[in-house]
């Protein structure tokens, strides 16, 4: 979710004041009839992307597929976000909103940002392929920001000198978006195109258990141990391990 360096053009505030403005007037039109007569809000753009992705997946969110289901078109929708990548720190924003995060305790630091993360974890995997949105992200959405100050707070009270904390939750977003959207990608792929495999433990460890051993003596060996792990087992394996880290340093 975050980046070291980011070159977008517009600082924050040109870019929420860019929301205001009237539409493009250079922007193609849609020869549709609008019916639509109540004016669009931001929440309402919001919740309309949210459907769609929550049904449709990520990939199926453009500027005007979100315009059709709000009965409008798309120049309309540049009154209200800048672009898709501003409309992706919204839908972020929102899901950070939906967020309780705890008072940092330094006597339970580990099971609290470990808490936060399977919080996270959980939110994307309601919409799938939305982590996709988090991803190269330079936040600057308030919510986004509450969340990232919040697992900071718990690192620091925990311990964890600043500079490893901050790194330590760019890792930490970084991987629970990446895992989340594999399985979003997993999911859309035994889905369409059948290869069941990719989700069948037991399928694929006969796989693996038939390859000759001579070429592959470590995966014929422990093929059991490559393909183990119910649910989000891995996940909380990952995260622990990362957060053991920390403790560690």
């Amino acid at each position: 979710m975050f980046v070291s360096s980011y070159d977008g053009g517009v600082n924050p505030r040109e870019r929420r004041a860019a929301r205001h403005q009237p539409p493009n007037p250079d922007a193609e039109a849609d020869p549709r009839p609008r019916r639509r007569t109540a004016p669009i809000t931001v929440e309402q753009v919001i919740d309309t992307a949210l459907g769609v992705i929550a049904t449709e997946g990520y990939e199926a969110l453009t500027m005007r597929r979100l315009a059709g289901a709000l009965d409008t078109g798309p120049a309309s929708l540049y009154a209200h976000v800048v672009n898709k990548a501003d409309l992706d720190e919204l839908l972020i924003g929102r899901l950070c909103a939906e967020l309780v995060l705890p008072e940092p305790d330094p006597a339970a630091w580990r099971e609290q940002i470990r808490g936060v993360c399977t919080r996270i974890r959980d939110q994307y995997l309601r919409y799938p392929g939305i982590s996709r949105a988090a991803l190269a992200m330079a936040p600057t959405d308030l919510e986004t920001l509450r969340v990232s100050e919040g697992m900071l707070a718990i690192l620091l009270t925990g311990g964890v000198a600043p500079q490893a904390a901050a790194w330590a939750i760019d890792a930490l977003l970084l991987y629970v978006a990446g895992y989340c959207l594999e399985a979003s990608i997993v999911r859309r792929r035994s889905a369409q195109d059948g290869a069941v495999w990719v989700v069948d433990r037991d399928e694929l460890l006969r796989r693996f258990t038939a390859l000759p051993a001579e070429t592959f003596p470590h995966t014929t060996r422990h093929a059991a141990e490559l393909t183990a792990g119910e649910g989000h087992d891995r996940f909380d394996f990952t995260v622990a391990l990362m957060i053991d880290g920390l403790a560690d340093r």
